[in-house]
């Protein structure tokens, strides 16, 4: 789902970009707002989750691959909007770093992935919750079963919300792909940049997270958080929509926490050692082919994707010189991790260096 460069024309990724600017500082203020300083380094955990999702690419049947992004996992735990500022992150070290999605279509992944997505695999969570605590509070005899089935019913909650919710952002890119051909051509009717009408892209890429990509991402998210809520049960920040949990209600013992500590840093750790499975699925995701690839396709190469600016990242497609491709899957797998902790630590300390100026 990544766009990449030339996909998109340039007005096109610059209304995304201008459209995600307000939603990037908005999001900033609501995690100022939501998260405590001392949870924001864990933010980066949640985002090193979704980072990490996005590396095991699946064979998606005609040839083509998707992948998990873990919005709704990052929604759930931290909230939509600590999501959003998350996997904005996690998408720009991707494209920076490893050429995966363009630095001019940055603007309309993060669109997709991190504010589509996020946001409607939430609010379906949320309806799906709300929905069977208005029903357990009804009927009182059965509350202490509503209790008992709280914690399976999240994971029930959160793989239809993340399912619906990648489906969503797919639809998305879809229609930024199918407009292209429609608003820039040239005189003989040939696309500027992706080629695809709407006709074309919505059944193709819905073709794919209807079935394989929308079931790895629910798989990946329940996954996930059933792990977390068992091991780490402190992780993200308290929620009313969260099943209630006593022993999580109070503060974790020293111990408690250093064994959290050890379980998420032993979920991240078999997730880096993991990625060169995504190795395994061949071909590209759909929409993301080389510009000569596509001039097979169409029968002739665009003129704006011909002559259009390309970034050249230090690792492209998560490769290191001349190693083998899973040694430079793991260590692109490493450095993306790495960065993303330093990133929300650095925010951490951010945030705490303003408490303590006001504070003087």
């Amino acid at each position: 789902m990544h766009i990449p460069e030339n996909y998109l024309s340039p007005s096109t990724c610059g209304v995304m970009g201008a459209v995600m600017v307000p939603v990037w500082l908005h999001a900033a203020r609501r995690v100022r707002q939501t998260v405590p300083r001392e949870k924001v380094p864990l933010l980066g955990v949640a985002a090193a989750f979704s980072f990490l999702a996005m590396m095991f690419n699946v064979p998606i049947p005609g040839g083509t691959t998707g992948h998990a992004v873990c919005g709704t996992l990052v929604a759930i735990l931290f909230g939509p909007w600590a999501a959003v500022l998350a996997i904005s992150i996690a998408l720009a070290i991707q494209a920076v770093l490893f050429g995966d999605g363009g630095i001019l279509a940055l603007g309309a992944n993060c669109f997709n992935m991190a504010f589509v997505l996020p946001m409607v695999g939430y609010g379906i969570y949320a309806l799906v919750m709300r929905a069977f605590t208005s029903r357990s509070s009804a009927e009182k005899p059965q509350a202490r079963e509503g209790r008992a089935q709280a914690p399976a019913l999240e994971l029930v909650a959160a793989g239809v919300g993340s399912y619906v919710g990648i489906n969503a952002a797919a639809l998305c890119a879809a229609i930024e792909f199918g407009i292209q051909p429609l608003l820039f051509s040239n005189a003989a009717g040939q696309a500027l940049y992706c080629p695809y009408p709407l006709w074309v892209s919505i059944p193709a890429m819905l073709a794919g997270h209807l079935t394989v990509a929308g079931t790895a991402e629910a798989i990946f998210t329940v996954g996930i958080l059933a792990y977390v809520r068992k091991t780490a049960p402190s992780f993200g920040i308290e929620g009313a929509l969260a099943p209630a949990d006593e022993a999580a209600k109070t503060a974790p013992t020293a111990s408690q926490a250093h064994a959290a500590r050890a379980s998420l840093a032993a979920l991240l750790v078999a997730l880096v050692v993991l990625t060169p499975l995504g190795l395994l699925a061949t071909g590209d995701a759909w929409g993301e082919w080389a510009t000569e690839d596509v001039a097979q396709s169409v029968g002739y190469t665009p003129a704006g994707m011909a002559d259009g600016w390309e970034w050249q990242s230090l690792l492209p497609d998560y490769s290191l010189g001349g190693l083998p491709d899973w040694v430079g899957y793991v260590l692109s797998a490493v450095i993306g991790v790495a960065l993303l902790v330093i990133a929300f630590r650095a925010i951490a300390a951010r945030m705490k260096s303003k408490v303590d100026f006001g504070m003087r």
